[in-house]
């Protein structure tokens, strides 16, 4: 690794791309890629929609392990091992999921993929704003959460062409070992271009001054609305191409699945300079609004255009609302960002792991999502009212 800083010097680009690599891999590939499985693994081992919904409830458990991991971290060397570990992770878990059909060794697979998006998201989000506030850059980090879009369509694309194209198409097992494969791939940038702390580093995040923070009433009520966000957006996340099956629009769920990506990609940026206009606060609720427009649209929609549009919409909004909620965490609390960010995500893995599992065993007795996102569709009209009464803090 030494060598490496002999004959590199990080920059702003360089190390962007480490923490978009490190999002494509752990939530793209390791999270994020068992949505548009789900249909083929339906298909050929006979899966139900209640043990999907519990597989992507271990996935957020995981997840939760995770958070509680990094909510405890002080040290920051010590954030840098446990990113890079996460990353190894990733790829193991996704190369598990191919080994064995026993839904145990499914379970396991998905607790340790939700531990390892946990730690690349939450460390690598973390480790880039460090650098960016040490080295005197802008603090805009849409560049770095588009990583978590291009993940989706990256994923998709891997799927996708693994079962229509690869060597004649290849079954549920070859899928997965295909995305392992990639990820193996992503794992070199994402470990070798992210700098390593330097002592003035780890100096600074020592000595924090908080009296220029929000209010805990402030950072309470921004926890219940992203908590709010997490009930929708799971639901989505999770079952979006399982959902386009049902209506039925038969073999376009990956397709779906891939507009999400494609609109999620973007739209940190696009939110960036929304928020300049009109405020971070405005900015989330515009987006809270777009996300339940899109949860409507899925429940009524029968063709193709107007899924396409749910979809997109969802995307745009989703990592709105990830991206927006994160950057003003991130522009507050500056050099204690990665601790708060991890509390306010704690109760968003909550809504998460509840989310999948009750909305797959109603879309299995009802034969229908449409009650499950009219329910949460509720719960972020009460997540928007917070950002209201945030506005009088």
């Amino acid at each position: 690794m030494f060598l490496l800083d002999r004959y590199f010097t990080a920059n702003r680009y360089t190390v962007m791309f480490a923490g978009v690599c490190a999002l494509v891999l752990t939530m793209g590939i390791a999270r994020y890629s068992f949505t548009p499985m789900i249909p083929y693994m339906q298909t050929q081992t006979g899966m139900s929609e209640s043990l999907a919904g519990w597989l992507a409830g271990w996935s957020y458990m995981g997840y939760l392990a995770g958070l509680f991991m990094v909510w405890l971290m002080r040290d920051l060397r010590l954030k840098d091992y446990f990113y890079r570990y996460g990353l190894f992770i990733a790829v193991f878990t996704t190369l598990i999921m191919a080994l064995h059909d026993h839904r145990l060794v499914w379970y396991l697979s998905r607790f340790f993929a939700g531990i390892s998006t946990a730690l690349g998201f939450m460390l690598g989000t973390g480790l880039v704003l460090k650098w960016l506030i040490h080295n005197q850059h802008k603090q805009e980090m849409g560049l770095h959460f588009a990583g978590a879009g291009i993940g989706i369509v990256v994923g998709a694309l891997v799927v996708e062409y693994a079962a229509e194209s690869l060597l004649g198409g290849l079954s549920w097992r070859g899928q997965w070992f295909a995305l392992a494969g990639f990820g193996a791939l992503l794992l070199v940038p994402a470990f070798l271009l992210m700098p390593f702390p330097q002592e003035e580093q780890v100096e600074e995040a020592v000595n924090i001054d908080r009296s220029q923070e929000p209010s805990a009433k402030w950072l309470l009520l921004l926890t219940i609305a992203y908590v709010c966000a997490g009930f929708s957006n799971t639901v989505n996340i999770t079952f979006t191409s399982l959902i386009t099956e049902y209506i039925p629009l038969e073999k376009h769920g990956t397709t779906m699945w891939m507009y999400v990506g494609l609109a999620a990609a973007p739209a940190p940026f696009i939110w960036d300079r929304v928020a300049r206009k009109v405020g971070y606060l405005n900015a989330i609720r515009a987006a809270f609004a777009i996300n339940i427009a899109s949860n409507f649209l899925m429940t009524g929609g029968i063709s193709y255009a107007v899924i396409a549009l749910s979809s997109i919409l969802f995307g745009f909004a989703f990592m709105g609302i990830v991206s927006l909620t994160l950057t003003i965490i991130g522009n507050k609390y500056r050099y204690r960002a990665t601790q708060v960010m991890a509390q306010l995500t704690l109760g968003y893995c909550v809504a998460q792991i509840l989310s999948p599992i009750i909305a797959g065993i109603i879309a299995e007795q009802s034969g229908s999502f449409n009650l499950a996102l009219f329910a949460v569709s509720g719960i972020m009209v009460i997540g928007m009212l917070c950002l209201s009464m945030m506005k009088r803090e």
